[in-house]
């Protein structure tokens, strides 16, 4: 909520709390009086306008991530331990999940920091969450990618699609090519019913979780949304200090 919002909510709101306070104090006021003390009181202290609208948005704040924490942990299984899903370093004991699109540009602004951080520390189980939300391309690039065949070339394919500026289907085969992917075998495997309903299963995930755009990360009970690399790796040192939920 923008300020100016907040700000009209506190001042609808604060009327109506002045008025609770007199009937509490078992006061028969009339409404034209005490409308006029209320507006005299707030010309006088407009800071208290401030204080209620930052006292909301620090309440929704609050409300928001506990509405997060309480999902993450009810999906939690979901989350982290879908068979079907893409992880890199099964091996891990943190978990680390991105929900991304190979067209999205601020997943791709992210997707160098994310393959330094699999890299650097093979202590960290990535599970990548194939979510398109980009049009047919997209679709069909996360399909490919679930595929038995383009399944262990997954980091690499990752690294490719998401370098390339405007992926298309042109750039989509020729990045499987080189990968050592049938591009014609890795599309026909992709028509699989089951991976559509994990496409599908993986977008009503997101939906519960609040999840509206990519990427989005999910560390322990902390939802990262967008390419905030720097809250990722906050998340994660917390995460190893135990500050966080862990696997294993």
């Amino acid at each position: 909520m923008n300020r100016t919002r907040r700000t009209a909510v506190a001042l609808a709101t604060l009327p109506a709390l002045f008025a609770a306070l007199a009937l509490a104090g078992c006061q028969k006021t009339d409404d034209a009086v005490f409308g006029q003390r209320v507006h005299a009181y707030l010309m006088a202290h407009p800071e208290v306008i401030r204080e209620a609208a930052d006292k909301l948005q620090q309440n929704e704040q609050v409300a928001a991530a506990k509405a997060s924490t309480d999902a993450i942990k009810k999906y939690r299984a979901a989350l982290e331990n879908d068979p079907r899903d893409i992880v890199v370093n099964p091996a891990g004991k943190l978990t680390v999940v991105e929900f991304f699109d190979y067209r999205c540009g601020y997943c791709k602004l992210a997707a160098p920091e994310v393959v330094k951080l699999i890299q650097q520390n093979p202590d960290i189980r990535f599970v990548f969450k194939q979510f398109p939300i980009f049009g047919e391309v997209s679709d069909t690039a996360a399909k490919v990618a679930l595929t038995p065949a383009a399944k262990p070339k997954a980091l690499a394919l990752y690294q490719s699609w998401m370098a390339e500026k405007a992926l298309d289907d042109t750039l989509l085969d020729h990045d499987l090519t080189a990968a050592g992917v049938d591009p014609a075998q890795a599309r026909k495997a992709a028509a699989d019913p089951a991976i559509a309903r994990q496409i599908l299963d993986t977008r009503a995930l997101a939906e519960s979780l609040k999840i509206a755009g990519t990427p989005a990360f999910v560390v322990g009970d902390t939802l990262i949304p967008g390419a905030d690399i720097p809250a990722l790796r906050a998340a994660i040192t917390i995460a190893k200090d135990g500050g966080l939920k862990k696997l294993g």
